[in-house]
């Protein structure tokens, strides 16, 4: 059996056809109209005003913080656990990155450590300028604790949906929440445009201005005349063309990702120190990534032993106020003096193959080696 990967992409077999256009067309550059019919498709499916769609989607993070004018010196709050390209942004603008704790019930931001965090830095008389919130492996935070907070406060809020498009609260898409929310297609992402992103937002004129900043701040005129700093951020039309038959498959890919998540809790229900991820009441899931925490046992171990069999796991996200380029960051615990629950997260997670063109051999394969390995590691 060929090695059992993460969670590799998917082609639908349609995108060729965009693709086929683009070159018909001469369309190769980082704009045309491959790139504007997926912006258009991506605001009908999440019923936002406006997208821009980026190279990636730390570029729209990017240019969320930009347009909220944020400045060196500024704070920003972030989740702890999740990719450092949530933050790395900010540290684009010399901004400072204060780290907020994962909660139990959904591995999202804490909102009792968040309202911690505002509080001390309301006596302080240093607010955030933006709190970035992650949804991470497809599972959304809760937002009406998260919202009311930031509301409270009047701070602006980035959703990086980078893990969870087509994953929904209370019926509504996660991405379409706060003042900015991103995406991810990265080829390990449910759809993807090999490398790319997505800016959205329910204001059209903020999405109007990343544009211009995303095409180098190139000022309308005969002639190139450039008033402000801009940046090369725009998606290619040929990669766009991958994303627009990706789109169409989307609800597949969710309805595929769930299943294999329900075929993994069946295989593993009477194995008392498996967990899985869990999912919060009135949300949905697109279960990017099956993760399960495993108790009394090392995921290092484990994963390796996974990979000696041709099975590729992955550790979960290490939080980021652990990580050395951190290290002087403000953090603040979900429960305060109590331990952080991202680092125990981390320390008991593992991430399953969840690739949607997994055979059910393949994933009946992966939950027998699991067992095999779990009643070795409890036996020794």
């Amino acid at each position: 059996m060929e090695k059992i990967l993460l969670s590799p992409p998917h082609m639908s077999g349609a995108e060729q056809t965009y693709i086929d256009k683009a070159f018909a067309t001469n369309w190769i550059a980082p704009l045309g109209p491959n790139v504007d019919q997926f912006e258009q498709d991506l605001a009908a499916y999440n019923n936002v005003e406006a997208v821009a769609a980026t190279n990636t989607g730390t570029a729209a993070i990017h240019l969320a913080l930009k347009l909220l004018n944020v400045q060196p010196g500024d704070t920003i709050f972030c989740s702890t656990f999740t990719f450092i390209a949530s933050i790395n942004p900010a540290l684009y603008e010399k901004a400072v990155p204060v780290f907020i704790d994962a909660e139990k019930d959904t591995w999202g931001m804490s909102p009792e450590a968040l309202q911690r965090a505002l509080e001390e830095a309301a006596q302080k008389g240093k607010l955030p300028k933006a709190i970035i919130i992650v949804h991470i492996y497809g599972q959304s935070v809760k937002m009406d604790e998260i919202m009311a907070l930031a509301n409270q406060y009047n701070i602006p809020v980035i959703e990086d949906a980078a893990e969870s498009l087509g994953s929904t609260y209370k019926g509504k898409k996660l991405g379409t929440f706060g003042e900015f929310g991103i995406y991810s297609f990265n080829g390990n992402k449910i759809i993807t445009t090999s490398g790319g992103g997505a800016l959205v937002s329910n204001k059209k004129t903020p999405i109007h201005r990343a544009r211009f900043l995303s095409t180098q701040a190139r000022e309308q005129r005969e002639y190139y005349q450039h008033v402000e700093a801009g940046y090369n951020y725009r998606l290619s039309n040929i990669l766009a063309g991958i994303g627009i038959a990706q789109l169409q498959v989307l609800e597949d890919r969710i309805a595929t990702k769930r299943a294999i998540f329900d075929c993994y809790q069946k295989g593993f229900q009477d194995i008392p120190n498996i967990t899985m991820m869990p999912e919060l009441a009135d949300t949905k899931s697109n279960r990017w990534l099956t993760t399960v925490l495993i108790q009394d046992a090392d995921p290092t171990e484990i994963m390796n032993k996974l990979s000696n069999k041709g099975i590729e796991a992955r550790l979960l996200w290490k939080p980021l106020h652990c990580q050395p380029v951190f290290e002087d960051c403000q953090f603040y615990e979900h429960i305060e003096g109590a331990g952080s629950v991202a680092e125990a997260l981390f320390a008991q997670g593992l991430c399953l193959p969840s690739g949607t063109q997994m055979t059910e051999e393949q994933q009946n394969y992966v939950i027998t080696i699991m067992r095999e390995i779990l009643a070795e590691v409890s036996c020794t």
